[in-house]
């Protein structure tokens, strides 16, 4: 599993752990009942703080992504369809933010950019 953590990331550590793991869950790189390195493998891998990788842990349990197993270890959480579709949907949801407000500075009407959308999508 390879997480790469930035120093100059305005997002702290834990933040940019657990959101690359819930990509790789999310793109299927990470499948139900993988198991993840220990919270201390993993730490020293990063040379982080444990506190560190436990706080990504946690969160990503409290979202549903992993199951932690007490003397086992944590591991990839049965997922179903609708909850990685709303996860989906989501992502797409922040990139459609960021294209209108571009149009929007760029002067780029609603009909111009369902059309471009529109166009996008039936091209894929």
């Amino acid at each position: 599993m390879d997480i790469i953590i930035s120093n100059s990331n305005s997002k702290p550590i834990y933040e940019q752990i657990t959101s690359q793991i819930k990509n790789l869950i999310i793109t299927g790189d990470l499948k139900s009942g993988d198991m993840l390195p220990s919270m201390r493998l993993l730490a020293k891998e990063l040379r982080i703080s444990v506190i560190t990788t436990k706080r990504a842990y946690e969160d990503l349990e409290r979202d549903g992504f992993i199951e932690s197993v007490t003397g086992k270890g944590s591991f990839v959480a049965d997922k179903n369809s609708d909850f990685i579709k709303e996860e989906h949907l989501r992502i797409t949801e922040q990139y459609l933010q960021k294209a209108v407000g571009t149009a929007k500075l760029s002067g780029i009407t609603l009909d111009e950019l369902i059309e471009v959308l529109t166009m996008i999508f039936k091209e894929e």
